[in-house]
C-alpha cells in the first residue's frame, strides 16, 4: 500500500470515473454516490479537514461523521431515517474500497459500521381479491380509463419497476391476433437487461388501449392532459398518482403504490410454488438475498393455513 498526498476530496472525481469505467455502474447510481459523498465533503470542509489525505482518516473521523449524520434533517426538519444514514455510509465504504483497489493506504471499509435499523424490511402486498378490485376500478369507456387499466394490468403481469414501465415504447409491444403471451426485453437497475412476460389479460388491455392512440409519440404510456407538445411520456409520479387514485376507488389500502404491485406479483408467484431463483430472474434482482424477503411472507401464510386446515389438529389425543 502506498500513501497518497492527494486529499480525499480530490480523489472523489476519479472514484466516480472508476465506478463508470471499471464497475459499469449506471449514471443514476453515479449521481446517487455523488449526492451522498457531497455530504461527506461538506462535513470535511465544515471541520477544516479539506486537506485530509486517505491514509490520515481514522476511526475517530468516522465516528464524528456518524454523529453529524445522526443530526442531519430532511427539508421538513425531521431527522433522516437510519436507513438513509446507511446510504451515506455505504457510499463512504465504496470510496474506501476504491482506495484499497488502487493500493492507496487508507482505513479499511469494514471500519465504517452501518447503523442498526429499527425494523426489518416490511413488504406490502395485495391479495388476489384486492388485486381484482384494483384492476377493475378504471372506467374503460374512455381512453384514459383504457390507458390506466393497461398500466395496472402491466404492472401486475410483469412485476416491472415504475421506471421500467414508463421507459416502454410502443414498438416493443407487438400484438397479433394469436398473441397469448408477450415477451419484452427491458433494461433494469445497473443497466442489466432481462425479459418480462405479459399475460393474456395484460395483452388484451394493452390492445384495447393502443387502438385509441392516434398520435405518433413513441412512448407506450402517455399523458392526455397538459400541453400537446413532447414529451408526453408519463413520469413515475404520474403513474404513482394513477395507482393511488384507483386504490381509493377500489377501497383497498390507499398507500398502494406501483411497487406494491411488484411485491404482489412476486408474492403470488412464490405462493404458487415458483422457485425463488426464477422469481429473482423475473424481478431482475442481482442478489438472491433481495428476493428472499418474500419467503418470510409466504412462510407466515403457510403457517396460518397449516394451523387452520391441517387435519392433524382434529385427531383426538
Amino acid at each position: 500500500m502506498k500513501k497518497s498526498n492527494t486529499p480525499i476530496i480530490e480523489h472523489i472525481p476519479r472514484f466516480l470515473e472508476y465506478l463508470d469505467i471499471e464497475k459499469g455502474v449506471s449514471n443514476k447510481t453515479q449521481e446517487t454516490y455523488t449526492r451522498f459523498l457531497q455530504s461527506f465533503i461538506n462535513w470535511l470542509e465544515q471541520n477544516k479537514l479539506s486537506g485530509l489525505k486517505p491514509h490520515e482518516i481514522t476511526d475517530n473521523h468516522i465516528w464524528k461523521y456518524r454523529v453529524f449524520l445522526s443530526k442531519k434533517t430532511t427539508p421538513k426538519k425531521e431527522p433522516i431515517k437510519k436507513k438513509t444514514r446507511n446510504y451515506y455510509l455505504i457510499a463512504l465504504r465504496a470510496l474506501l474500497n476504491y482506495f484499497a483497489d488502487r493500493d492507496i493506504s487508507s482505513l479499511p471499509a469494514e471500519k465504517v459500521k452501518l447503523t442498526k435499523e429499527d425494523k426489518e424490511r416490511v413488504v406490502k402486498f395485495l391479495d388476489l381479491a384486492q388485486i381484482e378490485k384494483l384492476l377493475h376500478a378504471p372506467n374503460t369507456s374512455n381512453k384514459v380509463g383504457l390507458r390506466d387499466r393497461a398500466i395496472l394490468e402491466t404492472l401486475f403481469s410483469t412485476g416491472l419497476r415504475v421506471s421500467e414501465l414508463i421507459d416502454l415504447n410502443r414498438d416493443q409491444i407487438k400484438i397479433t391476433r394469436d398473441t397469448d403471451i408477450l415477451e419484452v426485453s427491458v433494461v433494469g437497475k445497473g443497466g442489466h437487461p432481462r425479459t418480462v412476460y405479459f399475460s393474456e389479460r395484460a395483452i388484451k388491455a394493452l390492445g384495447r388501449y393502443l387502438r385509441t392512440r392516434k398520435d405518433n409519440d413513441k412512448a407506450l404510456f402517455v399523458r392526455y392532459k397538459g400541453p400537446k407538445t413532447s414529451p408526453r411520456r408519463l413520469t413515475p409520479r404520474s403513474v404513482e398518482s394513477i395507482v393511488k387514485k384507483y386504490a381509493k376507488i377500489a377501497g383497498i389500502p390507499v398507500m398502494t403504490t406501483p411497487h406494491t404491485l411488484r411485491h404482489s406479483y412476486a408474492t403470488d408467484l412464490l405462493a404458487q410454488g415458483v422457485d425463488l431463483r426464477v422469481i429473482q430472474e423475473f424481478l431482475g434482482h442481482r442478489n438472491i438475498a433481495t428476493t428472499q424477503v418474500y419467503t418470510h411472507i409466504t412462510s407466515q401464510r403457510l403457517k396460518e393455513i397449516h394451523k387452520k386446515l391441517h387435519s392433524g389438529r382434529k385427531i383426538k389425543e
